[in-house]
């Protein structure tokens, strides 16, 4: 059910949620680190019970990450702590065991990325981890972007399939003269 969650209402916010960590990160070569650390506390946050608005809930934890890792760094700005209360939604205070599971689930999500053949693992990488946009991502690989569509497309359905239990492995429909020729008697 949590795996579940994440996919369906936080997967989508990743685009949004690049450009907040980064817009107001002041190290923009940690974006999609800082995004995973807080997919990693989303996900240990939801153990207890799923939040009623994933958005709010998201964008909390990113504001407060954000704090934390500033604080961490000696580096606080009165104008980017400024910013990011404005942006205040609430807090949520977690537990060692919940770090725990949520550092489990990420390695459990790495290693359905790992299973994806070279390309689709590529594609997945540049798109959703690195945050390119679809032309940047087919540029860098030298494709067409409909081939990275397709290739992003087979692999989130792995790497669903893997994180609800599955085998994860791609399945590509059947068409065009391989099907045709299947299918002749």
């Amino acid at each position: 059910m949590l795996n579940a969650w994440f996919v369906r209402e936080v997967l989508p916010l990743e685009r949004a949620l690049t450009a907040y960590v980064r817009r107001n990160s002041r190290v923009t070569e940690d974006v999609s680190e800082l995004r995973q650390d807080i997919y990693e506390h989303a996900l240990i946050g939801a153990r207890r019970e799923l939040p009623s608005n994933t958005r709010a809930y998201l964008y909390t934890l990113a504001r407060n990450h954000l704090i934390n890792q500033a604080k961490r760094a000696r580096v606080v700005s009165f104008e980017m702590v400024a910013d990011l209360d404005s942006e205040s939604l609430g807090i949520d205070m977690f537990e060692a065991e919940r770090v725990l599971t949520a550092r489990d689930e990420l390695r459990h999500a790495n290693a359905g990325i790992n299973k994806l053949p070279p390309r689709c693992r590529e594609v997945m990488r540049l798109r959703k981890l690195d945050g390119l946009s679809t032309q940047e991502a087919a540029a860098a690989l030298g494709v067409s972007t409909e081939t990275i569509r397709q290739q992003l497309k087979y692999g989130m359905k792995a790497l669903i399939d893997h994180m609800l239990g599955g085998s994860g492995k791609i399945v590509r429909s059947k068409f065009g003269r391989r099907a045709a020729e299947e299918a002749r008697p």
